[in-house]
């Protein structure tokens, strides 16, 4: 057997990947679209109606603040349940990355296909959930479409690093401790329901350590138009923050996937 070309090898190692998330299109139509559209519709008809302008944001009204902090936390949580237990699976149980391995893929090409599933199904995820806000009039067009990759780019900011720590674990209780101890705090008070300006200072400083209140950041100001108030430097800020955690997060994953698969 001879290698496979390098330009087409990681999406030979992703066509398993692919094929899975295609037989599961009926979920992500589910998960992706409806379940956000009730959820926000319960934000902006319910609770929204209790809550005043936003002054922050430019006046904006509960439920359009939120919305965009929904779409990213989504991202976020999508993320985090594509890169915890598949990765796991892969390595421990299913094997799919032994049964990949075993052809003349190398284990970069492994990663790399599976990372592409997970970009796409991060893609499908915010894309259903940023056509919710747009159903129900939280979003202001043009300037919203910038939330999508916004959303995205904090969605592989996650992604890198906890696949990292996914394919080097020998029991799977660990993960359970990322979304109680890390994806669920960030999601209450990473800015997703709140100003972060409203909590206290030690909270602040950590909320501003992690990926998910950047790109709630970043999202908001597209989703709100000009008059949200952020400046350019601080939104190319958000942005440099969120490239550095995905470059820096997937270059851990290639050096974890080596040591554990070679």
């Amino acid at each position: 057997m001879t290698r496979t070309g390098a330009g087409t090898a990681w999406t030979r190692a992703g066509a398993y990947w692919f094929v899975s998330l295609r037989s599961r299109w009926r979920g992500f139509v589910a998960t992706s679209v409806l379940t956000p559209l009730l959820y926000l519709a319960g934000i902006g008809f319910g609770i929204g109606t209790l809550v005043g302008p936003v002054e922050r944001s430019g006046g904006a009204t509960y439920a359009e603040f939120v919305a965009p902090g929904l779409l990213v936390a989504a991202a976020m949580q999508t993320a985090v349940s594509e890169s915890t237990w598949p990765v796991m699976s892969a390595v421990r149980w299913s094997r799919q990355y032994h049964a990949q391995l075993a052809t003349p893929l190398t284990v970069t090409d492994v990663l790399l296909g599976h990372a592409a599933a997970v970009t796409v199904r991060l893609a499908v995820a915010t894309g259903g959930f940023w056509l919710a806000t747009v159903a129900l009039g939280l979003a202001r067009l043009p300037w919203a479409l910038l939330a999508l990759p916004a959303a995205v780019l904090a969605g592989l900011a996650f992604a890198g690093p906890v696949m990292a720590l996914s394919v080097r674990l020998t029991s799977d209780q660990p993960l359970t401790f990322v979304f109680r101890f890390v994806v669920v705090p960030l999601f209450l008070l990473g800015g997703v329901f709140a100003p972060v300006e409203e909590f206290p200072a030690p909270v602040q400083a950590l909320v501003a350590v992690a990926p998910l209140w950047h790109g709630v950041e970043l999202a908001r100001a597209a989703s709100l138009g000009p008059g949200a108030g952020a400046t350019p430097a601080v939104l190319w800020g958000h942005v440099a923050v969120l490239v550095g955690y995905a470059a820096a997060g997937w270059a851990a994953a290639v050096v974890a996937y080596r040591r554990r698969l070679s």
